[in-house]
């Protein structure tokens, strides 16, 4: 499944953690860390903007050397 891209789409935080093929706990910790947003729509029910997935994560830098 794609990561949308047009105006916010919300859903589970299930659904963000197999978009990006992490684990739920990974997805909660984004959301503290203020990387991926989501919003309460309940005192329970969190849905996460499924297209502010394309932003979370930063990019690596190859620094040369030798691979481990």
């Amino acid at each position: 499944m794609p990561i949308p891209t047009q105006s916010p789409q919300w859903g589970t935080i299930a659904t963000a953690a197999s978009l990006l093929d992490v684990s739920e706990k990974t997805i909660r910790r984004r959301i503290s860390d203020g990387e991926i947003h989501a919003e309460r729509f309940g005192p329970r029910l969190i849905r996460v903007n499924l297209t502010s997935l394309q932003h979370s994560g930063r990019p690596l830098q190859y620094s040369g050397g030798d691979a481990l």
